[in-house]
C-alpha cells in the first residue's frame, strides 16, 4: 500500500478542495429506521449531492491533482452513471473536454443528465466492466487521460471526504455502513473514519448478486465474477479494484450482502418515511440495517445516490406494493351466472378491498355453467387486510378451494 496517499494530509487537502462544488449533506435523524433497529440511526443523503450522488466528490478531487497537460488530453472514463456526471460536471468546471462511456443498460436518466453536463456519452457494453474496458482502448488510441471510477486512491481519497463530514456531525458514530460496488467509496470512507475514530466499525454492503468484493475477501485476493445481476446498477461490477484492494481488507470491518427485494421495500420506507428519492444501489445502506444487530449504537447510513429515472422507479413502486401485500391478485373460479360478479364486489366493497383490474374468462372450462374464472387485482393496506378480503370471499358461499390468491 502505498505510503504516500490515503494519509491524513491528502484527505484534508481534498476535503478542502471538494468543497468548491458539494453541497452541505447534513446528516438526517431517522425516527422511523431508530424504531425498526433500537439504534439511533441517521441518514448522509449524498442522494441530494450536486449532479445527484457522491461521486462527484472523488471525480472533482481526482482532474484537481491533474496536470495541465493531462487535462488539455481530454478526459475519460467508464459509469454506469453517477461518476459519468461526477467527471462531467467536474471538467466543466475545469474547461476540458470529457468522453465518457456508459453500458447500454444505464437508466436514461443518467445518460441525458451527463449530455447535459456538457460530456460526450458512448454507450457500450452490458455491464461497467464491458464499458471500462472500451474506455481504456479509446483513452490509448485518443490520448485521452483515463479517471478511473474507484480504483484510483486520488479518486477514493475524495470519496473519503464523506467520513470526515460524518465524524464531524456525529463525533460518537459507532458504526458506518457504506454500499459496495468496485470499493472506491467504501475505501475512502473506512480509511479515513479509521484515522479519525479508530473504534468505528465500517460495514461494505453489496447486492447479492455482484458481491464482487466479499467474494474477493474470502479468497485472498481480487476475483472477477462470471457475470452480475441486480437492480442496484450503480454497484453492478463484476471486479473490485486492484489498487484500493489491500485498504479495504485491512479497514472494513464486515462485507455484507443484500437481495434486490430488499431494496426494494427500502424504497418504500425512504418515499414513504423521508420524502427522498434513492436509487436502488443507495439504498444498500438502508436495507442492511436489517442484518446486523445494532441495537443501542449510533448508526449512519450512506445513501450514496439518487438518480433514478421514472420508469425504473414505478417498476420499483409496484414492486414493493406486491411485496408489501399492498397490491394483490385472486382468481375465482365461479359459476357463469347472473349476479355473482356483483356478490363478488359486494364482498370487496364490505372489507374495503379498492378493485384496480378485472378479467372474466369464460373459457377456463369446457362446462361453462360449472365454472368461468375471475381474475381480480386489489389494493389493500396490508398483509392483514389482504388475508381479510380472502378470508371474506371463501366465507360468502364461495368454494375455499377456488379461491386463489396469485400475488
Amino acid at each position: 500500500m502505498s505510503s504516500e496517499q490515503l494519509t491524513l494530509e491528502k484527505f484534508e487537502e481534498a476535503c478542502e478542495t471538494v468543497k468548491q462544488v458539494t453541497l452541505d449533506t447534513e446528516l438526517i435523524y431517522s425516527d422511523y429506521f431508530s424504531a425498526l433497529t433500537g439504534a439511533k440511526v441517521y441518514l448522509k443523503p449524498e442522494n441530494m449531492q450536486r449532479t445527484g450522488a457522491y461521486k462527484v466528490r472523488g471525480a472533482y478531487y481526482k482532474i484537481s491533482t491533474l496536470s495541465e497537460e493531462e487535462r488539455s488530453r481530454g478526459l475519460i472514463t467508464a459509469s454506469a452513471g453517477n461518476h459519468a456526471q461526477g467527471v462531467a460536471f467536474a471538467a466543466s468546471r475545469t474547461g476540458a473536454k470529457a468522453v465518457i462511456v456508459m453500458p447500454t443498460t444505464t437508466p436514461l436518466i443518467k445518460v441525458n443528465r451527463t449530455k447535459a453536463l456538457g460530456a460526450e456519452v458512448v454507450l457500450f457494453g452490458d455491464v461497467y466492466d464491458e464499458a471500462c474496458e472500451h474506455a481504456y482502448e479509446l483513452a490509448e488510441e485518443k490520448g485521452y487521460t483515463f479517471i478511473h471510477p474507484f480504483d484510483d486512491l486520488d479518486v477514493a481519497t475524495g470519496q473519503g471526504t464523506i467520513a470526515m463530514e460524518i465524524v464531524k456531525d456525529l463525533p460518537l458514530v459507532d458504526i458506518i455502513l457504506v454500499p459496495v460496488g468496485g470499493g472506491g467509496l467504501a475505501t475512502g470512507v473506512s480509511v479515513l473514519a479509521k484515522m479519525l475514530k479508530p473504534n468505528v466499525k465500517v460495514i461494505g454492503v453489496e447486492p447479492a448478486g455482484a458481491a464482487c468484493l466479499s467474494e474477493s475477501l474470502r479468497q485472498g485476493h481480487v476475483v472477477t465474477l462470471p457475470g452480475v445481476n441486480t437492480i442496484a446498477d450503480g454497484t453492478a461490477v463484476k471486479t473490485p479494484g486492484s489498487k484500493i484492494f489491500p485498504f479495504l481488507q485491512q479497514n472494513l470491518d464486515q462485507v455484507i450482502t443484500v437481495p434486490d427485494e430488499e431494496l426494494v421495500t427500502a424504497f418504500l420506507d425512504v418515499v414513504e418515511n423521508h420524502k427522498m428519492i434513492v436509487e436502488n444501489s443507495g439504498l444498500l445502506s438502508v436495507a442492511a440495517l436489517r442484518h446486523i444487530d445494532c441495537r443501542g449504537k449510533k448508526v449512519v447510513s450512506v445513501l450514496s445516490g439518487g438518480n433514478m429515472d421514472i420508469i425504473t422507479m414505478s417498476s420499483v413502486v409496484q414492486q414493493g406494493l406486491i411485496l408489501r401485500n399492498r397490491i394483490f391478485t385472486i382468481s375465482i373460479l365461479l359459476p357463469d351466472k347472473p349476479g355473482m360478479l356483483h356478490r363478488v364486489s359486494g364482498i370487496l366493497a364490505e372489507c374495503g378491498g379498492n378493485v384496480v383490474k378485472l378479467e372474466h374468462n369464460q373459457f377456463v372450462s369446457i362446462n361453462r355453467n360449472a365454472a368461468v374464472e375471475l381474475k381480480i387485482t386489489i389494493e389493500a393496506f396490508g398483509t392483514e387486510h389482504k388475508e381479510e378480503i380472502i378470508r371474506a370471499l371463501k366465507e360468502g358461499g364461495f368454494d375455499p378451494h377456488q379461491v386463489h390468491a396469485l400475488l
